[in-house]
């Protein structure tokens, strides 16, 4: 008789850890939430405090007045703010970059965004206003192709895209001295902009959970 070899073993997927990745992602979003609400805190005191008699500090032609103590410390909160939310999406972009890579060991198929729109994505106009929803997006679809796609995947974009079109972003499109004249001018729309933003910020924080969540139970049901 002969003796039949069985077949070699598949060979076990290559997945990269992703939950420390996402706690670090979650305490991020929270961190830029928290700044942004420093921001929105002094813009309301600004505007409570109302613009000095000597006008705002840009004061045209190139002239720019003596800053007073409240406006000295508002530079400070705008500062630490972009760092930390510039810092934000550095950790973010990472924890998106291990639940893709996981995504295509898990579906077998290539995402439909190639790496270099991790990043670019973001930064080059028009195509920002999708491909970044696309690639969180293809990250679920890839593993879960009968599922809906979570409302919190939409919740998130609408937010951020909202926010955008509100004038806040990563960095006012205005400078700071312009933003504070803002303040002392028309604070309303500033604090909708961050208040948003800091919305945006929360609901990626619960995107980042879900979708890691479900990616991870995916996981541990194929190795039972």
């Amino acid at each position: 008789m002969i003796e039949q070899k069985s077949a070699p073993d598949a060979p076990a997927l290559s997945l990269r850890p992703v939950r420390g990745a996402a706690r670090c992602a979650v305490a991020a979003l929270a961190l830029a939430g928290t700044a942004w609400a420093a921001r929105a805190l002094w813009h309301i005191r600004l505007a409570t405090a109302g613009q000095p008699a000597s006008g705002p500090p840009d004061q045209g032609g190139g002239v720019h007045r003596p800053l007073n103590g409240l406006e000295d410390s508002y530079h400070l909160v705008a500062s630490v703010g972009s760092a930390v939310t510039a810092v934000c999406v550095i950790v973010f972009l990472l924890w998106l970059d291990r639940m893709r890579d996981n995504a295509k060991a898990l579906s077998g198929t290539d995402p439909r965004y190639g790496y270099p729109w991790l990043w670019l994505g973001w930064i080059v106009p028009v195509v920002n206003l999708w491909i970044p929803r696309g690639i969180v997006a293809d990250v679920h679809r890839s593993v879960f192709p009968e599922r809906r796609l979570p409302a919190v995947v939409n919740w998130w974009w609408g937010l951020w895209l909202a926010g955008l079109a509100g004038g806040a972003g990563i960095i006012y499109s205005d400078d700071t001295d312009e933003v504070i004249a803002r303040a002392y001018s028309d604070v309303l729309p500033l604090l909708a902009a961050d208040l948003v933003i800091i919305a945006a910020a929360g609901a990626a924080a619960l995107m980042v959970h879900t979708l890691t969540t479900a990616q991870q139970e995916h996981v541990a049901g194929r190795d039972q």
